[in-house]
């Protein structure tokens, strides 16, 4: 439940700005520093601080994901969630940086840039999807299990899944 100034008071709603259209966009030079901060945001959620050696690709998203697609959601002009595509092998793709402004989760956002990252990756004709995130992390567990994405392994604390596209 997200909280937002009404005329005179302080409202809860379901969603920030109900009415607002989600809109995906291909990554560009402008979203680097708020994409850059929407990402460590949630990882500072999940991990209550962030450890300066991880996350170097955040540095140059244009540049670290050139061979990919990367995604970028926006509800008007705020820039809401984000998602990549790169390519892992023969006829293979691996999904990362999947983020959703805290504010926004549970509005759809993820589901709706997860199936633009995989028809991307059936346009450039892969034929399986693998992914990983932290074991522990119960909803985006839930949320790739709900996508179809199966377990196929567990490794250093994460949780290893893959689809394979028709």
């Amino acid at each position: 439940m997200g909280l937002y100034w009404g005329r005179s008071h302080l409202t809860a709603q379901v969603s920030p700005m109900p009415n607002l259209e989600i809109h995906l966009r291909p990554f560009t030079a402008q979203d680097q520093i708020p994409v850059r901060a929407l990402i460590l945001a949630g990882l500072e959620e999940h991990w209550g601080q962030l450890d300066p050696r991880f996350n170097q690709d955040l540095e140059d998203i244009a540049k670290n994901y050139a061979a990919g697609h990367f995604l970028v959601a926006w509800a008007g002009q705020e820039r809401v969630g984000c998602g990549a595509l790169l390519p892992e092998g023969p006829g293979v793709g691996r999904i990362v940086r999947m983020s959703v402004a805290s504010s926004w989760r549970r509005q759809g956002i993820a589901a709706r840039i997860l199936e633009a990252l995989l028809a991307e990756a059936r346009r450039r004709g892969w034929r399986r999807i693998v992914l990983e995130t932290t074991e522990t992390w119960a909803d985006a567990v839930g949320f790739y299990q709900r996508q179809g994405f199966i377990t196929t392994h567990f490794a250093d604390g994460d949780r290893h899944f893959q689809l394979d596209l028709d």
